[in-house]
């Protein structure tokens, strides 16, 4: 069957709210390797950039000064195992499907609008916590950092997708709430649809989107102008 339409969508802070998870684990790896915890608010800015980025700009930001070059990578190396040991076995105990996501998805399947999921969590993290969630039938391909050799901002990330799903880059969307997936949307040459409060450091009005949302109530009269 022909698709009438393809949407990329991130998945932290755009289809799930994770953060209250995410949090969970941080904590427990800070706390374990002797770094200071953060609250809710201080995570969710690093969420997108992806696990190894977390960690290092956590832990660099703490304790720059007592930790040498050397050290402080294989240091970091442990917390990134800790974090995903951790976070793996713990992966959906507060975190929420966003308002309206599943309906929205639903949505798409009965029009026949093609879907997948482009996000900067691993791979096999970003499967369990949809199929845990619930809605991992409604997607034909989920990418995730290492899914390939580049990720989000990286154009690639969106166009590979794309081609692997069969789908018309000039017939596709992208959905995020953050810089990064606005770089990469543009960077695509794809109109980006921007969730507004997600999981970045960068305000909604310094960022350029084709249309902002605050949840996915209502959703498919946007997507209907694309149709």
């Amino acid at each position: 069957m022909t698709q009438k339409l393809t949407i990329l969508f991130d998945l932290d802070g755009t289809l799930v709210d994770t953060a209250p998870d995410l949090v969970l684990a941080h904590n427990h790896v800070m706390k374990k390797f002797g770094f200071e915890i953060k609250n809710e608010n201080e995570i969710k800015p690093l969420v997108g950039i992806g696990v190894k980025s977390l960690m290092a700009r956590t832990m660099w930001n703490n304790a720059k000064e007592n930790l040498g070059k050397i050290k402080e990578k294989k240091l970091k190396n442990k917390m990134v195992q800790e974090f995903i040991k951790f976070y793996g076995n713990n992966i959906l105990i507060k975190s929420t499907l966003v308002r309206g996501s599943k309906e929205f998805l639903i949505w798409c399947k009965k029009n026949n609008i093609s879907m997948a999921v482009c996000t900067n969590k691993q791979e096999h993290l970003a499967i369990d916590l949809l199929k845990k969630i619930e809605i991992y039938s409604y997607f034909e391909y989920v990418a995730g950092s290492d899914t390939f050799t580049y990720c989000k901002p990286d154009p690639r990330h969106l166009t590979s997708v794309i081609e692997i799903i069969g789908g018309d880059i000039k017939k596709t969307i992208m959905i995020g709430d953050s810089e990064i997936d606005e770089k990469s949307a543009q960077s695509s040459s794809i109109p980006f649809i921007l969730l507004e409060s997600g999981y970045t450091t960068v305000q909604s009005n310094q960022m350029k989107f084709d249309y902002l949302i605050k949840d996915f109530v209502g959703f498919e009269n946007v997507i209907k102008k694309y149709l």
